[in-house]
């Protein structure tokens, strides 16, 4: 039997976590360098940071009292987008935080070794070491540490800042603007990360007391609070020390606290700087390490991370390996640490904003959170919106490192967790854009159904046999008569290019005055109008698709033939009469509506052609025949995919006039057999189309030589992508 963790994290603990995540890096290490690319308008980086990171601490506090267990943002984004982009995302903040606690421990060294003589990388390994430690043993401790860590640097900051307020010289924020706003938005990237602890509390959901109140109480407290610390101190460092000093410095809280603290200010500002740096990697282990913990319980990573421990009750093998990782950091460049960390959060922190966003738009009816994002969906859309605006600005390196994290995840996803099998799952996403594009086809389809004038162009040849005419003009008929339509039947004779079209069309043989003969009684005994006529052509297939195009016609009838594979690449009449006509296409074969009980309309894993539906509909009122969907599911299908499934069926049905029944095959590889043994037509679609289809063929193939079917092809085709997204949604 599994165990679960102990919520013992009270509104103080979260609080704590939050800001002992922020209040780290982001104040003691960035501002000199920010500075050097925005200069005094550093302040203003630090504020619209905070502005744009908003937007996501509502969205995570929005879905962490929906779903408060540990994980976060992970768990967030594998729910509402489901396992692919929750894997990105899990592996790319496991990472990115961890690059933060590396962060810390080595920009904070330099503020160590101000007082003592000792070399900076093994000193941040040994920190690194005890940290790991500490996070072993448990959150409850973690807890309580951070509240120490809290409390002391806090006191030491408004010490700072409110000593340094009174001296602040106004000359120092002189061209406030004059890096221009490249400078201004190259900063706010480059800051961004500062702000990325204030939902990492989110990742140890499960062990928070009162998750529906303390998880947003918690996040989005600490984050004003941090805001306020941030811009206050930034704004005394620059108004009470030269620019240049801090820029140049490593440790430049400290060249402003010599200007209005010296002595015990300094030390002060030391033991705070430490503290914070600290805890910013003590939460950087706290939270990163519940990534793989997490995504083991979903199946996304080995069960090796679920393991929890007998005697701490923690996840020890992922703080292990989170801890590793960390240690290794210590030895890699800070900056560009620092710039792949922001870069990546604020990709995540997009996928954020979106999930919530797939999750309102989703049916989900286990979504229930007690607290919602005021004014939804307007934060979530500028948090989108500016932090892809922010992406542009961050430089080559971060954006080339958060690809190839990106591209890792994906290629583990497939290799080890599609492979494995066993994750069925979808996000919410994928729930809300099924039923979106099942929306609007039922939309296409009642427009296609609702249809109130149809012209329908029966073009037959001289080698049409006279069955195969009666067949075509019948199905015509029985298309146009529902609509008011009206069938114009002519026949397209082909003569060589030698022979004269004038001569050739003077000539009347034998087969001229039947087809005549024939057209004249059909005209007198039909209610629907029909026109008969003739026309003489170099080229029959040119003088169809043209004559179609004069005409305006919403359906151009031709006789089915089989067809081989040479034939279809080479290009047979039909095929391009397909491809060029300006119109619906229906290709019959054999259309007998004697005795017609059941019109089987069957699709191949995507919803059914509007146009399909609409020529089913008119047959089957006008022979009184019953309507019968077939729809494909391979067996083992997901409730999650079915169920919109029969929602869209449900409504299909409510959009016709004859009666209909609908029936889910989960042979899908068989479904025309199926429905063309139990039904006296077959209508299916055909593809106008590409190479893929002419070299592989198509699901109407399959009715070829079968008598009374019909393939449509509507004038309307989908493109690639969304074909593509319905047989992946279907």
């Amino acid at each position: 039997m599994g165990k679960d963790l102990e919520r013992d994290l009270g509104l103080p603990a979260v609080m704590a976590i939050s800001i002992g995540a922020m209040v780290g890096s982001g104040i003691f290490i960035l501002p000199g360098v920010a500075m050097k690319m925005a200069g005094p308008a550093v302040v203003l980086a630090y504020l619209l940071a905070a502005v744009l990171v908003l937007p996501a601490a509502l969205s995570k506090s929005e879905m962490a009292t929906a779903m408060p267990e540990s994980g976060g943002t992970y768990l967030y984004v594998e729910r509402g987008m489901g396992p692919l982009l929750g894997t990105v995302a899990g592996v790319g903040t496991w990472f990115s935080l961890t690059f933060k606690g590396g962060l810390a421990l080595v920009g904070g060294a330099p503020y160590l070794v101000y007082f003592l003589d000792l070399p900076v990388k093994p000193v941040a390994f040994a920190v690194g070491l005890v940290l790991i430690a500490v996070n072993v043993v448990g959150a409850k401790q973690t807890g309580r540490m951070q509240i120490a860590f809290v409390v002391v640097m806090l006191a030491a900051m408004l010490w700072f800042t409110v000593s340094g307020a009174p001296n602040i010289e106004s000359t120092r924020f002189q061209g406030l603007f004059d890096s221009g706003a490249g400078g201004l938005i190259g900063a706010t990237g480059f800051v961004f990360v500062s702000y990325a602890g204030v939902t990492k509390v989110a990742s140890v959901a499960e062990e928070v007391e009162n998750p529906d109140r303390n998880l947003p109480l918690g996040m989005l407290g600490s984050l004003a609070i941090t805001t306020v610390i941030y811009v206050g101190i930034v704004a005394v460092m620059v108004g009470v020390a030269p620019a240049s000093e801090l820029t140049s410095s490593t440790v430049p809280m400290i060249v402003a606290a010599q200007q209005v603290l010296p002595g015990l200010g300094v030390v002060a500002v030391v033991v705070a700087a430490l503290l914070a740096l600290v805890s910013t990697a003590n939460a950087g282990i706290l939270s990163s390490s519940r990534y793989p913990f997490a995504m083991s319980r979903d199946g996304l990573a080995p069960a090796y991370f679920e393991a929890i421990s007998d005697r701490f009750n923690t996840p020890v093998r992922a703080i292990n390996v989170t801890g590793v990782v960390l240690l290794l950091l210590v030895f890699v460049p800070v900056g560009e640490i620092a710039k792949l960390a922001s870069a990546f959060k604020i990709i995540v922190f997009v996928l954020i904003n979106v999930a919530v966003m797939a999750f309102r738009q989703g049916n989900i009816e286990s979504y229930d959170p007690s607290f919602t994002t005021p004014l939804y969906p307007i934060p979530q859309l500028v948090g989108i919106v500016g932090g892809l605006a922010l992406l542009p600005f961050m430089g080559i390196v971060p954006l080339v490192g958060a690809v190839v994290i990106t591209a890792g995840s994906l290629v583990w996803y497939y290799l080890f967790v599609s492979r494995r099998g066993g994750v069925d799952r979808e996000g919410a996403a994928t729930d809300a854009v099924r039923r979106s594009v099942g929306r609007q086809i039922v939309e296409e389809t009642e427009t296609e159904v609702d249809q109130e004038t149809y012209e329908v162009l029966v073009a037959v040849t001289e080698q049409t046999q006279s069955d195969a005419e009666r067949s075509l003009i019948d199905l015509a008929i029985d298309v146009a008569r529902s609509r008011d339509g009206a069938v114009r039947v002519v026949r397209f004779d082909e003569v060589p290019d030698q022979a004269p079209l004038e001569r050739s069309a003077e000539l009347l043989t034998e087969g001229d005055q039947a087809f005549e003969a024939r057209l004249t009684d059909r005209a007198t005994d039909e209610e629907v109008p029909i026109e008969y006529g003739e026309i003489v052509s170099h080229d029959s297939r040119h003088a169809i698709v043209n004559y179609a195009a004069e005409m305006d016609a919403d359906a151009l009838v031709i006789e089915q033939h089989a067809e081989g594979l040479s034939s279809s690449i080479m290009g047979d009449v039909s095929r391009w009469i397909e491809d060029h006509a300006p119109c619906d296409v229906i290709e019959v074969a054999d259309y007998d509506r004697d005795d017609l009980r059941t019109v089987a309309v069957v699709t191949d894993n995507q919803p059914f052609d509007p146009a399909k539906v609409a020529i089913a509909d008119a047959i089957a009122t006008r022979t009184g025949a019953a309507i019968e969907f077939y729809y494909p599911l391979p067996a083992g299908t997901p409730e999650s995919q079915r169920n919109p499934v029969d929602d869209y069926l449900s409504e299909l049905r409510e959009l016709t006039d004859a009666p209909v029944r609908t029936t889910v095959v989960d042979d899908s590889e068989n479904a025309i057999g199926i429905a063309s043994a139990n039904a006296d037509l077959v209508i299916v679609s055909g593809s106008r189309g590409g190479l893929r289809e002419r070299l592989l063929g198509h699901s109407a193939d399959d009715l070829i030589g079968r008598r009374n079917s019909v393939v449509v092809y509507g004038a309307e085709q989908p493109g690639r992508f969304r074909q593509t997204l319905e047989s992946r949604l279907f």
